[in-house]
């Protein structure tokens, strides 16, 4: 493992180099003018929608699959990513994942619009779209190989990236520390739970990920909140501190900041880096299921899409984000990840209700993340074979992963997991600038008819 981690390492920095950043920035910056904010000027009518019952072709209801949508990102990211990115990036890091974040809406209503309106059906007749369908159907036939590629990416990114090994590490260290459980019990107690609801199949995931999802949300919310209130008075200095140490360098834990340009490029290729990895805005993930969604408009629901990203980065992520910054321990060295996390929240609350709350949090988010991500990979597994025949095959697998996922050291997984997300990211980008005509065209007339109603 001591070979492969700098192995990693390089590879992770080459894959979040200037050329990717630069190119989901771009992209959302892009959809950003041409959609003229309407992450900002949509936002209510988005909010407005989720709920909103709407009739239509689909599996799911529009609001199980934001909430399906919603379980894949709220996950360790939220907690442990955004903690693991402030001890990498310092506090700036937050700051480049609030930019990533709010040109990512735009993206992420791109590819929630196109999902639906290129949507297929597989030979057991259920909804398949996403990336690799948008690419092949809207881009025409020769750009079939960008699809491909996407779709492997997503398979490996569901079984070795964001769907399996980051989601029960965190689990594991969390609840291993909370609660004093075995390791060994805990892998199988996850194992044999993912495997009751993903061989359900989506409807299956998405009435989990419907039932857990809002309660936990607003469970950590609510906690965060209560810690905020307490520490309201360093609140003001720890926006100063995100802020400027964005654009300057930060002193690691342990040793001295470098130049200038290292430091600043480390807290925005990690900030944007665990920005994708938590809302997954322009890594194509989230569309596979938004396609899924019952709906009779692709604009509606790539509105419904969007606030995938707010509630995930701008709101949740930032909340722990000043909460771990508050709490004086990101300077504390050997506190990472879960530890880092349940060390901020325990010194904000009494006793160890911190802890707990961190704790329970993350088992019930990693786990939705989990079977979310399992239906992901199964959709791009049935593009790529063009067959369901290997999905009971792929879902064996996929639980075979998580089994195994406890017993494997944190940062090499998150670098995987980084990588994998990577490449992920370039053919969906590719499709969506390719079709970002269709996107600007769909929106227009949308709300040409909409305004005659009001």
């Amino acid at each position: 493992m001591n070979r492969l981690l700098p192995v990693l390492e390089k590879i992770q920095t080459v894959v979040w180099g200037p050329p990717t950043l630069l190119l989901l920035l771009a992209t959302g910056l892009y959809f950003t003018i041409r959609l003229k904010g309407l992450q900002i000027t949509k936002l209510g009518l988005a909010i407005k929608y989720i709920f909103q019952k709407e009739e239509g072709e689909g599996d799911v209801s529009a609001f199980a699959s934001l909430c399906t949508a919603l379980a894949a990102t709220i996950g360790t990211g939220s907690i442990v990513g955004v903690a693991t990115a402030l001890r990498a990036g310092g506090p700036g890091a937050l700051f480049w994942m609030w930019v990533s974040a709010f040109l990512g809406m735009a993206t992420k209503y791109a590819e929630g619009l196109l999902a639906v309106k290129y949507r297929s059906v597989d030979e057991n007749g259920q909804i398949c779209g996403g990336p690799m369908y948008y690419i092949q159907n809207g881009m025409g036939e020769k750009w079939k190989w960008l699809a491909k590629l996407f779709a492997f990416f997503g398979i490996m990114t569901a079984m070795l990236g964001c769907g399996t090994f980051p989601q029960v590490n965190a689990i594991t260290e969390s609840t291993s520390e909370a609660f004093g459980l075995p390791v060994w019990l805990i892998g199988v107690v996850v194992a044999v739970a993912v495997g009751c609801v993903v061989l359900g199949g989506i409807k299956s995931i998405s009435s989990a990920a419907e039932l857990i999802v809002p309660f936990m949300a607003m469970f950590y919310v609510l906690g965060s909140l209560l810690i905020l209130i307490l520490h309201a008075q360093q609140i003001p200095e720890a926006l100063k501190l995100i802020v400027t140490s964005a654009f300057t360098p930060h002193a690691a834990v342990g040793g001295a900041a470098g130049t200038v340009f290292i430091s600043v490029m480390t807290a925005m290729r990690t900030g944007v880096a665990r920005g994708v990895y938590t809302n997954e805005a322009g890594l194509g993930s989230s569309p596979i299921v938004v396609a899924a969604a019952k709906t009779k408009s692709c604009v509606r629901q790539g509105l419904v899409s969007m606030t995938s990203v707010f509630l995930t980065t701008i709101v949740i992520c930032t909340m722990t984000g000043i909460v771990v910054i508050t709490s004086g321990y990101l300077d504390v060295p050997g506190l990472d990840g879960g530890k880092l996390s349940n060390a901020a929240y325990n010194s904000g609350l009494p006793g160890n209700l911190g802890m707990y709350m961190v704790s329970i949090g993350l088992i019930f988010f990693a786990f939705t993340t989990i079977i979310s991500w399992c239906y992901y990979g199964e959709r791009c597994l049935v593009y790529l074979c063009k067959s369901v025949k290997w999905i009971f095959v792929y879902k064996v697998l996929y639980i075979a992963c998580v089994a195994a996922a406890p017993y494997l050291e944190l940062q090499p997984i998150w670098l995987l997991a980084d990588i994998t997300n990577a490449c992920m990211a370039f053919p969906n980008l590719i499709g969506l600038l390719g079709l970002s005509s269709v996107v600007i065209k769909e929106t227009r007339d949308y709300f040409a008819e909409l305004k005659p109603q009001r």
